[in-house]
């Protein structure tokens, strides 16, 4: 109670306590029909929506520095007609989760901080880091694979969420390689007569980086691969498609590895970012026999995500969500006691850029602090009008995110729906109706942590108009930790 005065009288939409408390730890694994609905879940949504994200907030019982180090747990919500809806969830049974299991206590270093009990001296050029598996889940070529951009992706049962084990994508990775967890989907490719295909992309970075292209069919073979080499060492989480391109935009940080060699940091610690500098847009022909790849600089500030990219003519658009500075990793403060008034908003910018005259212009979109932007999948690498991203209750400042909001890049209308106080939000995934004639027309799906009875729902939303009443909340009967990414297949496993 004293903290909800104190939040009222500070004029926040939210409580912090309660905020907190959705970064609890989820050991539970479940397996149930969900039968607490409000509304109606609309006859023609049926498939899956797959979730991932750290499951657990602690290893053995070391607390994690840093949420991003936690192990993956996959969620799969199943949509079967008729109002039926069934939830799982399970770990993913990476070889390192397993050890540390059977050990009882942490046995790996985490990337963001987290380090093993001892001292440096006990991490001292310890450089064996753990694939935890917590980042994206994707169906593709009939395999559900949970990804980790520093590793190889893992195999999972889709009906069963059992791990099968790490997958080499039939050979075309070798053990040690590394694959990106943020693969673009191209609908319909240009390069293969309209099939839709997977692009992805892996970086090998140092004083120099190799980043290698690769683009499957549908049925998970090999259309392409390619390799490149481009200056300087890459820090790059997520990239972009057009028609015939693939943007990577290689952001302004150095990497000062010792500090992790010798203990007393994770090496995503060890990242800076250099605001002063400029940022190098990489662009690299999908079809690697039209032109050579392309570098051009501007000031973009940090991206994790983009929003989409597109071409028209000699001109290629890419919608990104920016920040003016990387909120860093701060020894011996607690993740949870972030301050977000602190932080820079995460905004979303336009960069046109001229092929001919190796230009690019930009301008800001939205001021809305936001994050993880999703359009409707048949848009990806084309022109497009609307998004969806969570963002703040409020339409300045910084916060946690408690609402979704959209956007109509054409008109610039918005439409927020807001949990406030109570609830945050997740990752939206927009699922288009079959057979939709206009490009908003859907459903987005999001899981929201209720804080008030510390459980999450999965809340459905009508697209078209985001603003309104919930078509329906699903109530699961615990909580899922703050989540990462996830994927939509229309096909059911159960």
């Amino acid at each position: 109670m004293t903290n909800l005065i104190t939040n009222q009288a500070e004029n926040k939409p939210y409580s912090r306590q309660k905020w907190q408390q959705g970064y609890q730890s989820q050991p539970n694994e479940y397996d149930y029909f969900i039968d607490d609905i409000e509304g109606k879940i609309p006859e023609q949504l049926q498939g899956t929506l797959f979730r991932n994200g750290p499951g657990l907030l602690e290893v053995q019982g070391t607390p994690l520095k840093h949420p991003f180090d936690g192990d993956g747990m996959i969620s799969a919500i199943s949509f079967l007609g008729n109002g039926k809806v069934h939830f799982r969830n399970r770990f993913v049974r990476t070889e390192g989760y397993v050890k540390e299991k059977a050990a009882g206590e942490m046995i790996y270093r985490g990337v963001f901080g987290t380090q093993k009990p001892g001292g440096w001296l006990n991490n001292f050029l310890d450089i064996n880091i753990k694939n935890i598996a917590n980042t994206n889940i994707i169906y593709w070529g009939k395999k559900l694979l949970a990804l980790w951009e520093a590793a190889e992706p893992y195999r999972l049962d889709p009906k069963t969420l059992e791990t099968i084990g790490i997958d080499y994508l039939d050979g075309v990775l070798k053990p040690g390689d590394s694959i990106s967890a943020h693969p673009c989907f191209d609908p319909a490719s240009d390069l293969d007569n309209g099939q839709p295909c997977l692009v992805n992309y892996s970086i090998k970075p140092g004083l120099s980086s190799k980043i290698t292209i690769y683009e499957f069919a549908l049925d998970g073979s090999l259309l392409r691969r390619h390799s490149h080499v481009v200056p300087g060492f890459s820090f790059i989480h997520d990239f972009a498609i057009t028609s015939h391109y693939c943007l990577l935009l290689q952001n302004a940080v150095s990497f000062n590895p010792f500090p992790f060699l010798f203990g007393l940091k994770g090496a995503g610690e060890c990242v800076s970012f250099h605001a002063d500098k400029q940022s190098k847009l990489i662009i690299i022909p999908r079809n690697n026999t039209d032109e050579s790849m392309k570098i051009m600089q501007t000031n973009t500030g940090f991206v994790f995500h983009h929003v989409n990219a597109f071409e028209e003519g000699e001109k290629i658009y890419l919608d990104s969500i920016c920040y003016d500075s990387l909120p860093q990793v701060q020894p011996n403060k607690d993740y949870k006691e972030v301050d977000f008034d602190g932080l820079d908003p995460g905004q979303i910018w336009r960069f046109k850029i001229d092929l001919k005259s190796n230009n690019i212009d930009k301008e800001m979109i939205d001021s809305r602090s936001c994050e993880f932007p999703y359009i409707n999948p048949n848009n990806v690498g084309k022109k497009y009008r609307y998004l969806f991203t969570s963002t703040i209750h409020d339409s300045h400042g910084n916060a946690p995110f408690q609402a979704i909001q959209k956007l109509d890049l054409s008109t610039g209308k918005k439409q927020v729906h807001s949990f406030a106080p109570t609830g945050y939000v997740s990752e939206p995934i927009f699922v288009p109706k079959p057979n939709a004639t206009q490009e908003d027309q859907g459903w987005v799906l999001v899981m929201v942590y209720d804080g008030n009875k510390h459980r999450s729902d999965i809340v459905i939303l009508d697209s078209e108009n985001l603003d309104k009443k919930p078509l329906a909340t699903l109530h699961l009967k615990h909580h899922i930790p703050y989540g990462l990414h996830g994927n939509w297949t229309s096909e059911v496993f159960l």
